[in-house]
This record gives structure tokens, sequence and C-alpha cells, in this order.
């Protein structure tokens, strides 16, 4: 295994640093997400159960294809005032489970405060490569900044994420519709997936490492918050830690938000309460932009 992108001062105890003395069952738990948290099937009920609950409740702008494939669609929560923001939440499962209908509760956070929320689906590995979950995802984005206005959606967008849906927002946020990011307890370092059994859907090339790592790529100068759970697993604590500590090298802004106690699964119940820290975080990105947009405004009048 090449050497995974360390930021020495930030590192927490890491089985990576140790990579090559491990078996594989410890390998696969490294990034074992579900195995770590022992209710992870009660939560996991829990948000889908929610989640159907809310999509039921709101059920006129589901399913709304934006590519051929089956999973290209989407599902918009569209806000009262069109031009409010818009959350856009991408969904995570390692890029090969999971689906965005099960994670349409965490909309409600952002949604009591006036604002937009839109969920993209994507198509799955081993059915797809990860460089073509990477292109639909920018698809979709190409597909709501032309076809948003008309479905009631044309404010500023927050990106968002969780898991692999924390590695797509970072790997889409230079895409033009996105004013901001907000990325939740991603993968940003693929290299070390390569020796777990998550790889056998994935089949990750080194061009897929070099290319699709945002710890492997320059830092994209738009606003991303960087949010973790104390309680998850090491691999991801640290990769977090490290891409916002790159982007600070680069001069790119957004904070880093360790949200104490927070395992896994349970960090977005911070995205579903309106007061919650990740619901915050996407507050305070749009906030910022539209400061920044009002100073260029008068700066250029």
């Amino acid at each position: 295994m090449t050497e995974t992108v360390t930021f020495a001062a930030l590192a927490v105890e890491d089985p990576r640093s140790r990579w090559g003395s491990l078996s594989q069952a410890e390998r696969d738990a490294a990034y074992d997400n579900n195995g770590a948290v022992a209710d992870s099937p009660a939560l996991i009920e829990k948000r889908n159960g929610g989640s159907a609950v809310y999509r039921k409740a709101r059920p006129a702008g589901l399913d709304i294809p934006y590519g051929p494939k089956e999973r290209n669609r989407w599902d918009l929560y569209p806000a009262k005032d069109p031009d409010a923001p818009c959350l856009v939440f991408i969904h995570g499962g390692y890029w090969q489970r999971n689906t965005r209908e099960d994670f349409a509760m965490f909309m409600a956070g952002v949604q009591a405060h006036g604002w937009s929320a839109a969920l993209p689906g994507y198509s799955l590995a081993p059915e797809v490569k990860l460089a073509d979950i990477v292109a639909e995802i920018r698809a979709a984005l190409d597909w709501l900044q032309a076809h948003g206005a008309a479905h009631g959606i044309s404010g500023q967008v927050i990106l968002s994420g969780w898991s692999a849906g924390g590695h797509l927002t970072a790997m889409a946020l230079d895409h033009p519709l996105v004013a901001a990011g907000l990325a939740i307890s991603g993968v940003y370092d693929l290299e070390a997936l390569r020796y777990t059994k998550l790889n056998q859907a994935l089949e990750l090339s080194d061009r897929d490492i070099a290319t699709m790592s945002p710890l492997r790529l320059p830092a994209v100068i738009k606003p991303m918050a960087i949010a973790y759970g104390t309680a998850e697993v090491p691999t991801l604590v640290n990769d977090s830690r490290n891409l916002h500590a790159l982007r600070s090298m680069a001069h790119a802004s957004g904070i880093l938000l360790p949200i104490v106690r927070a395992n896994h699964f349970n960090i977005l119940d911070h995205l579903t309460d309106p007061d919650g820290q990740l619901t915050r975080a996407a507050l305070e990105l749009a906030k910022s932009h539209r400061s920044a947009q009002a100073g260029a405004a008068k700066s250029t009048s």
C-alpha cells in the first residue's frame, strides 16, 4: 500500500499507520461503520422508517429523472420561497448500498428554517465504477441548475453528504451551481479501501485513487465545512481532520466540526434538529455566501 496522506499534528491513532501488520479482519474492521456501532441496526431502521413518513407527507416532487439510469432520480422538497437556499444531500453507503429515499428525514432541520431540500440518487457499485458515480452526481447538479427553477428551487445551493456522500460532496464542490459544501463523516483517501472487502464491489484502480481521493487533489477554493463524530472509526476521523488541514494550507475556508460523542449514524440527528450543529453549519454557510455576494456587488457598484 502506498503511504496514506497524513498530517501528523492532527493524527489520532489510526490502523493505517500499521496497515502492513494487520489481518484481513482488522483491515475490514477499520472501515466497518456498522460493526463499530452496537445499535446500528436499530438506528438504520429508525432512519428508514422516519424517511418513509417524511416522503409520504411530501409527495409532489419525488422520483424526478435527471438521467437514463434507474437511480438517476431526484427527490425535491421546494420551500415556499423559490429563492430560499437549498440543501442538496447525497446519501452514503460506501458507494454500493442505500438509497436517497432512506435519508429524507434529515432534511427536516433546514426545512424548518424555510429552506428547500433535494436528494439525488445515483447508481451503485459493482453495476458502475466510482468514476461513473462521480459523473452522475455532476449530471444531477447540471440538471438542477437547468431545471430547478421550474420545480420551485432557484436559491443558492449548499451541497452536503454523509459517508460516501461526504466524499462525493468534496468531489463535486467545484460544480458551478454549488455555493458551499458540508461534508459529513466522509472517506477522503481511497488507498486503504483497496485492501478491504469493500473493494470487491469498487475495484479501485491506481487512477481511481489518484484522481478521486480529495486528499490527493488540489483544494477547491470554495467554503466547505467538514464534520465528523468523535466516536467514529479513526480512519474517518483522520480523513476529516486531514482534509481540513489540507484545505487550510491552501487558504480554503470552512470549519472543522467535531460532533462530540456522535457515531457514524447518530451524527445525522444534528441535521434533523433545526438547532442541531449540522443544521447550524449549513445556515452559516448560506449566510456567509450571501454576505460575500453582497460585498462583491457593493464593490463593483
